[in-house]
């Protein structure tokens, strides 16, 4: 069934047949358990968006492959425009959410291997890239929801993928057949996997020839036999409970993107969902690309969810009577400075966007990798003037079980009164949301979902051209090319 509404897409999960794991017990229905759920209706707001006329143009786009309107989370980049348009659906849907809604990575996945695949067939003879645009054609006509699975175990970090003590440290082909191939290992955090239909598997490393059997890259339903997935932990995960309504801070959306383990225990995979097998020279290509698109993508989000955070805090100090404090407006001013800041970094690297061969656009890596480095301090500081001006009461608030007492509820509705004429449960209400915002998940994610900062730190001294920098400066102080280079062997001797 093609998936049109969001409604479609929780019809389309409930037939899935796939193995999901949370605290030592299977999940029969990650649409309405409660530690699932949330992450499940944050996605549902993707397909949702695609039919609000006020937001259509920026969740669909027309697909080069069938001419059809598409969903945005399936489209290959073909413009800058459509790098622009991507960042602020982001931005829409973390406001709307105040969450992860998990369909960037599959998105940033698609984009990746399209263009690799068409370098690689077009060196080595394959036909990868034709079968990639045959399954990619399939996600678009039935819009469904792909997790990038990417991030491996690693084990021992200072081996590589052939040298680990377990082989099966990063993901690998163990078995090629005539009509495919068998993989072992796991990807872990895989944002959106017990709620995505298809996976996406991807190198998570460049690879030299020993490790060919690494260099996989080929796609499964979620339900293909031997895949069995672990939900993660979330800050505050029990009062996801339905009881706990007011306590869960975001009751309808939840915390961060739900990440899950993915363990792949000797799965099949058929020939012609095969696109990368042993072409190691490639592998740094797809991660470079995989990377900054991911990187790109968290000025958006992220500004998203600092809108809602700021307007939380905004509003709470406007129940506690401290809104006109001139350090207050400081603080939130500081709040919106950064968020609008972070956002400029991601609209910069797309609207700096190229073409590569295969006519996919790449956003510029430089400044997607410095946008994702603010990510991982901004969220923070944004985070600190939250919890700085929302006071010490986030800490220590009584649960919506002691609000709801006959025999202390009038106590708390007293002693946690702001102004007079707005009601205590507003006042909390708005607390717990702060609270579940600037928790650590979310913020663990800001810091490392699409590598750590030291990633980011390591492409941007890359992609410093410090040579070009030295011309510069030699050009302006009156310095020689010819001589410094003479200077420089006369000195070595």
């Amino acid at each position: 069934m093609k998936i049109k509404t969001a409604q479609d897409y929780l019809k389309s999960l409930r037939k899935l047949d796939h193995k999901v794991y949370y605290k030592g017990k299977r999940i029969k229905d990650v649409t309405r358990h409660p530690a699932t759920a949330p992450h499940v209706r944050a996605a549902a707001v993707t397909y949702a968006l695609a039919n609000d006329p006020e937001y259509k143009d920026l969740a669909t786009a027309v697909s080069h492959l069938t001419g059809k309107t598409i969903s945005r989370f399936t489209h290959v980049h073909r413009s800058v425009e459509d790098l622009i348009k991507k960042v602020k659906l982001l931005r829409v849907l973390g406001q709307k959410t105040g969450s992860c809604f998990q369909r960037c990575v599959g998105l940033d996945g698609i984009n990746a291997a399209y263009s690799v695949t068409y370098e690689i067939d077009r060196k080595c003879g394959t036909d990868y890239f034709e079968r990639f645009k045959r399954w990619l054609a399939y996600i678009q006509e039935e819009n469904l929801m792909v997790v990038g699975a990417m991030t491996d175990p690693k084990g021992d970090r200072s081996k590589g993928p052939a040298e680990q003590v377990d082989p099966d440290q990063y993901l690998r082909i163990v078995e090629r057949r005539d009509n495919g191939l068998v993989i072992r290992g796991a990807k872990l955090h895989m944002t959106g996997g017990v709620n995505s239909h298809e996976i996406l598997i991807m190198p998570t490393t460049a690879m030299d020839e020993k490790s060919k059997d690494y260099a996989v890259v080929c796609a499964i339903p979620a339900d293909t036999p031997g895949v069995t997935m672990i939900f993660g932990r979330q800050a505050n995960d029990d009062r996801k409970d339905n009881r706990e309504r007011i306590d869960s801070g975001n009751p309808l959306f939840g915390g961060v993107g739900g990440e899950a383990v993915i363990a792949f225990e000797d799965v099949f995979v058929p020939r012609e969902r095969v696109f990368m097998d042993g072409e190691t020279e490639f592998t740094n290509a797809l991660v470079y690309r995989f990377a900054a698109h991911h990187r790109a993508n968290y000025g958006g989000c992220k500004t998203g969810l600092i809108d809602v955070l700021t307007g939380a805090v905004t509003y709470l100090t406007q129940i506690q009577g401290t809104a006109k404090a001139s350090h207050v407006r400081d603080k939130v001013t500081e709040m919106i400075h950064l968020g609008e800041t972070l956002y400029s970094s991601s609209i910069a690297c797309a609207a700096e966007g190229w073409p590569t061969p295969s006519g996919a656009y790449m956003v510029d890596t430089m400044l997607a990798n410095v946008g994702k480095h603010n990510a991982t301090r901004f969220h923070f500081e944004v985070a600190r003037l939250a919890a700085d001006l929302a006071g010490g009461f986030l800490a220590t608030l009584p649960s919506e079980y002691d609000l709801n007492s006959e025999e202390t509820g009038h106590l708390v509705k007293k002693y946690f009164s702001g102004v007079a004429g707005i009601a205590t449960e507003e006042r909390i209400k708005i607390g717990r949301l702060i609270e579940s915002m600037t928790g650590g998940t979310a913020l663990v994610e800001s810091m490392h979902g699409a590598g750590s900062p030291q990633a980011q730190r390591v492409m941007i001294f890359r992609e410093g051209n410090l040579d070009k920098k030295i011309k510069l400066a030699k050009a302006l102080a009156g310095i020689a090319p010819e001589r410094s280079r003479k200077v420089r062997k006369n000195r070595m001797h």
